[in-house]
């Protein structure tokens, strides 16, 4: 064992979804190791505790992965589970961890964001639930990294990550294992395969883009045993940097996939996932699913699938997504929880019993199966609905609208803005948020305009400066957040929400529909001046 002096790093914060940094401060001497020895540090049942290990094949990947099982062996672990040529997507790692009763998972992805050698990295830690760990861990990680002096690691060859099987480090267990074989039982166990086979044997054709992430052996693993052929997958081998594109499922980055299913004669049923797996889109043939829009029809519906048969105990969605799962929840007589941003704060509510389904606005959705979003999870929960309802998503879509009313809705984001600049911008809105309600700006009336804080139901903690509301009196509203899963400057999110009943336009352009609330935006808070940019980066 090797006990290596090392001297703190600044900005080792782990964000909603882990550190996440680029591959050139990833790869300095001491960074990574830094960050893994305070992991160890802050979380003690790591030491003769199981430990799953994986990530989405981005590079860096494989010596990370060598780095950490030294450090593991250094520090006690009794056992490592690190998945075949160091692939786990991150609904698998959740699985796996719950399934063996881990002490926690090491997650190594920077999920949507790009990879390669010039892309970006990261790592997240996983508690013992299958969850992302708590602010209260996440916490004690960070400021362990503030004052760490030494780290432990060992002098040792390599594992051979690419067979599985059995080896040691020390006294410490390493077993190499199938990445998709536990996961794709896991998806038999909840969804009809045979009905979800019969609409393949009907002639439903399919198009899935895996990005060249970690997806693609997954799906290809699980479309084999549902019978779908091998052409309906497109990028579906893994790669370091993803292929040089962006492994983020949006109209934009997946363009591709877009392409083929607004194109005449395109396929019925169109998906993707992200890097590592979790985030998911949805489209049938010349029709885009909201992510909001897709987590509420899954509600609706769930009662079609076996899994979940019997009813849901409640739903959770994050703050900015919109409020169409409101209206189901409202319908099902259960409750419906508003969260910060971040899946780890749905974990509570998990446990506790309190949801069954829960979903993000940034392409997130899952259920009580495990403690993370899972991207396929809802794609075989659309596939298994079609089959049960014998129509297509737009019939689908268009059902629910017509019952639900539509929730128009979009996030625009500007991405890459300088620093201070995007700063300006919350505090501007913030300074004015007091003063906003009874104002009028172009049709709309302020009804109330906050600071989301959000007190935990089932541990009491608050979490505060959640993002930025203004809400209107007509329903719509407006949201302004920072995100923190970006690594060159600030992502300023807009999040923009109108609300049309049943028996109002449910057939407008989406851009269109949400004009007067964009206006208002701006109006209010003069952002586009501020950031000097006249449109947003990617709208979603």
């Amino acid at each position: 064992m090797k006990k290596i002096s090392t001297t703190p790093f600044q900005g080792q914060k782990p964000g909603t979804s882990g550190l996440r940094k680029t591959v050139s401060i990833f790869t300095q001497a001491h960074y990574l190791e830094n960050f893994v020895q305070a992991i160890f540090d802050s979380v003690p049942a790591l030491k003769d505790g199981v430990i799953i290990l994986g990530g989405d094949g981005r590079y860096y990947n494989d010596i990370a992965i060598q780095t950490i099982l030294r450090m593991a062996a250094a520090n006690g672990a009794a056992r490592v589970m690190v998945g075949k040529n160091g692939i786990l997507s991150t609904p698998a790692i959740s699985a796996l961890i719950r399934k063996h009763k881990a002490a926690g998972g090491i997650i190594l992805s920077a999920s949507h964001n790009p990879g390669g050698i010039n892309g970006d990295f990261g790592i997240k830690f996983n508690s013992a639930n299958g969850g992302p760990a708590a602010e209260i861990i996440t916490d004690k990680i960070y400021a362990r990294t503030q004052n760490i002096t030494q780290y432990f690691s060992l002098d040792t060859l390599p594992i051979d990550l690419t067979k599985c099987g059995f080896s040691n480090m020390s006294s410490m267990d390493i077993e190499i294992i199938d990445s998709t074989a536990h996961y794709s039982e896991m998806m038999e166990g909840l969804f009809d395969f045979d009905a979800i086979s019969g609409l393949f044997n009907a002639g439903l054709s399919l198009c899935f883009d895996a990005m060249h992430a970690v997806t693609g052996p997954y799906a290809l693993d699980i479309f084999a045993r549902l019978g779908a052929s091998k052409d309906s997958l497109i990028n579906a081998v893994p790669l370091p940097d993803f292929g040089g594109g962006h492994p983020d499922p949006n109209p934009v980055y997946a363009a591709e996939l877009f392409t083929r299913m607004f194109a005449p004669n395109g396929p019925d049923f169109g998906a993707a996932s992200d890097g590592d797996g979790d985030r998911n889109i949805v489209l049938g043939r010349d029709i885009y699913v909201s992510p909001s829009d897709s987590i509420a029809v899954l509600a609706a519906n769930a009662h079609l699938v076996p899994a979940y048969k019997d009813g849901l105990k409640g739903l959770a969605r994050s703050m900015p997504t919109s409020r169409a799962l409101d209206k189901v929840a409202e319908k099902l007589a259960i409750p419906c929880y508003e969260t910060p941003t971040g899946w780890k704060f749905f974990g509570n509510l998990l446990d506790a019993g309190r949801i069954t389904l829960c979903g993000e606005e940034s392409a997130g959705a899952s259920s009580n199966h495990i403690r993370e979003k899972d991207g396929l999870w809802a794609v075989l929960m659309w596939l298994n609905i079609m089959a049960a309802r014998e129509q297509s998503v737009s019939r689908i879509l268009q059902d629910h609208w017509q019952t639900y009313g539509r929730h128009y809705y979009s996030r625009h984001d500007y991405e890459a803005v300088e620093t201070q600049k995007a700063k300006t911008v919350m505090q501007k809105l913030e300074s004015l948020l007091p003063a906003l309600p009874e104002q009028i700006f172009g049709t709309e009336t302020v009804l109330s305009a906050d600071n989301f804080a959000y007190t935990d139901p089932i541990d009491k903690s608050v979490s505060k400066n959640q993002g930025l509301r203004v809400i209107f009196k007509s329903g719509s509203r407006f949201v302004m957040r920072l995100s923190g899963t970006g690594t060159v400057g600030a992502t300023l999110r807009l999040y923009l929400e109108r609300y049309e009943p049943a028996s109002g336009d449910l057939s407008q352009d989406v851009q269109a529909a949400l004009s007067g609330i964009i206006s208002a935006a701006d109006e209010i808070t003069g952002f586009k001046t501020i950031i000097e940019r006249s449109a947003p980066s990617t709208i979603s």
